[in-house]
């Protein structure tokens, strides 16, 4: 059972990267826009983000519950230590939800409304970025893990973990890869003109996501970081890496030819790509700290504990995965075509 925990926990990290990394890149593409386009922008974000701007972040919560749960000691260890940038986070998540609202649903039209769409566009740049920081934190090596609080100051437990330039580079490398999604995305949510933006956008985010990748890895290189090192002597996470790099080709393609389907696949499968090779590049150690490497199994909760909660996902996927879907076909951000459409459009 513990697989099937196992399981979810990656497989919520992912959505919530793709879905959630899609959610707060619109915001980002609005903030970069021209000044004629950012009212398109906001009016197609509304259009796409309104039936299921909420749902992005239940991938989030059933990660954090999972790990909560599940993993006692490796939740410990982030929830004390990087506190601070996570309650940003929280705070970012809100002030983006009560904009996105009211800049929408005010009955009041003025000038408010004015820095509701300044406060969503910085939000949605801001919050990922320290998500990002976040998880450059835990395997940055910075950490400093101790009960002595008399020997160390508040700077360098709370904040030199993940205020550094390590984990900010990796912060603008999510924000970058969530303006990616959310450009790619919507090229199958528009048309015409519109859709030839996104499409312009997309290929330009591609570029700034590979520049600030190549950027993250070379300063961990240069700087002898020991997870960087690893990634980089890691068969497999190097050969996900090499199979995102040759996707760039049919993806670019489907870009250019404004390719809906294809461009959402191509997009998914780099996220994926992504994920797993950061993640098996350490394995269950995923938290390393100045002294030692955190094994994320070492302090699981009992057999029981995991049993029922396996049992619980199990029937949570099974309600949650069918709704979801549900929910996204019914506001078309699920197109299958059929045959007889094709044969229309050719």
């Amino acid at each position: 059972m513990l697989y099937v925990v196992l399981f979810f926990t990656f497989f919520s990290l992912f959505l919530y990267v793709l879905l959630g990394g899609a959610d707060f890149g619109a915001g980002i593409v609005e903030l970069f826009s021209s000044r004629d386009n950012k009212k398109l922008n906001r009016d197609t974000i509304y259009k796409v983000m309104g039936p299921v701007w909420e749902a992005n972040h239940i991938w989030l919560i059933i990660l954090i519950v999972i790990l909560w749960i599940a993993f006692p000691e490796y939740f410990n260890i982030i929830i004390i230590y990087l506190h601070i940038p996570l309650t940003l986070v929280l705070l970012g998540i809100t002030m983006r939800g009560v904009a996105f609202i009211f800049r929408h649903y005010d009955a009041v039209v003025d000038r408010s409304q004015d820095w509701y769409n300044r406060m969503f566009r910085i939000s949605s740049l801001i919050t990922p970025i320290f998500l990002g920081m976040s998880f450059g934190a835990l395997v940055s090596g910075e950490i400093l893990v101790t009960n002595d609080y008399t020997e160390t100051t508040f700077q360098e437990i709370f904040m030199d973990p993940w205020l550094n330039i390590f984990t900010f580079l990796t912060g603008l490398f999510y924000a970058s890869l969530c303006a990616f999604l959310a450009s790619t995305l919507l090229i199958g949510e528009t048309t015409g003109d519109t859709r030839k933006m996104y499409s312009r956008k997309s290929g330009i985010f591609t570029v700034v996501l590979v520049l600030i990748g190549g950027t993250v890895l070379l300063y961990g290189y240069l700087t002898e970081m020991v997870f960087v090192k690893d990634f980089l002597q890691n068969t497999w996470s190097l050969a996900a890496i090499a199979l995102s790099a040759l996707l760039l080709i049919p993806l670019w393609r489907a870009i250019k030819k404004e390719d809906s389907v294809l461009t959402r696949i191509f997009a998914g499968m780099q996220i994926l790509l992504v994920i797993f090779a950061a993640v098996n590049t350490h394995f269950p150690n995923l938290i390393i700290t100045q002294t030692t490497e955190v094994n994320m199994l070492a302090g699981t909760a009992p057999e029981s504990v995991i049993k029922v909660l396996g049992i619980s996902l199990i029937i949570g996927g099974c309600v949650i995965l069918p709704g979801l879907f549900h929910l996204m076909k019914s506001f078309n951000m699920i197109n299958i075509p059929s045959r007889s459409s094709e044969r229309q459009e050719n």
